[in-house]
């Protein structure tokens, strides 16, 4: 038990430092490429910070453990709509003036409804197809809808503001992603085999694992760039980021864990069902914060860390 614990927070903590590490080296790499910062902002620290859900989730799947992989979708689009934007919230009232942000919401409802939909009795490969198709679908509309307004758009501005790359050098930052990459892989394959053996010891369901105490640990990267965001008051940056991280963890994430590896779901009613429409709930009560006045106040992020407790008994 001491052991598995041991393996559980070391697993967090080199996640959720090395995945930082991969995002903040990816984001400058591209910028110092030449790539428009909208894009980075859009690609790489959005979708960027969803590489331990996908490490986590694939590897889970690969494993015969295909309730955590699902479990780790549906439990981070939870956490991360719920008490990261809340928190985020907290720090920093979040006004959405960005363009591609407002874009994003809508497709994040319907990525998770598509998700739903995939899901029930298991993934097939066929699904798990349909899903990467979405996925890049998805990621054309939001590319192509960036070009207008283009530099106007504050999501550019924000990304480079976070990552600075104007006082870095390509060399350094290649290997810095290259590092935090490896140490991404490691902290997830850590995470993994920690929760999985205390939730053999406890007793617990693998699904509910998954959904909670791994979903929270493959989280922590959107916190991190939540919490550095806000202290910027780069509230375009923040809201970009989970709302890209639940459309790539969605779409992405499960299509390609079921393309690896399709798998059949048994007894896992409330993880396909609930679970899922929790998620679809929040993804819907997330956009519609975003439109009321396009603010997301302190009083609606105390709401949304509120709504997550009480959903936890749903998700075993």
């Amino acid at each position: 038990m001491f052991a598995s614990i041991l393996m559980l927070l070391g697993g967090l903590a080199l996640l959720a430092y090395a995945s930082d590490q991969f995002v903040i080296g990816a984001a400058r790499v591209a910028l110092l490429s030449k790539v428009a910062p909208l894009v980075v902002g859009i690609v790489v620290v959005g979708f960027g910070t969803s590489a331990p859900e996908m490490l986590v989730s694939v590897l889970a799947a690969v494993g015969d453990n295909p309730e955590v992989a699902v479990g780790n979708v549906v439990g981070s689009n939870l956490v991360n709509l719920t008490v990261i934007l809340g928190i985020g919230a907290l720090l920093c009232p979040m006004v959405v003036q960005s363009q591609v942000v407002r874009r994003e919401a809508p497709m994040v409802v319907a990525a998770t409804i598509l998700f739903a939909v995939t899901v029930q009795d298991g993934f097939t490969r066929i699904e798990g197809i349909i899903l990467l198709v979405a996925m890049a679908a998805a990621l054309t509309v939001v590319l192509l809808g960036s070009r207008q307004g283009g530099a106007a758009d504050p999501l550019g501005p924000e990304t480079v503001e976070l990552t600075d790359p104007s006082h870095h050098r390509m060399g350094p930052e290649v290997v810095r992603t290259l590092i935090g990459l490896i140490g991404t892989v490691g902290g997830a394959q850590l995470l993994l085999s920690g929760a999985l053996d205390l939730a053999d010891r406890a007793g617990l369901g693998e699904g509910f694992v998954g959904a909670t105490l791994v979903a929270i640990g493959t989280s922590l990267p959107e916190l991190v760039t939540v919490v550095q965001s806000a202290r910027r008051g780069e509230t375009d940056l923040i809201v970009g980021n989970l709302l890209g991280s639940n459309l790539f963890n969605a779409l992405a994430v499960a299509g390609l864990a079921a393309t690896i590896a399709p798998a059949t779901l048994v007894d896992a009613t409330n993880l396909t069902t609930v679970a899922t429409g929790a998620a679809l709930v929040v993804a819907i009560a997330a956009w519609v914060t975003m439109r009321t006045g396009n603010l997301v106040s302190r009083r609606e992020g105390m709401a949304l860390i509120a709504v997550y407790l009480p959903a936890v008994p749903f998700l075993t």
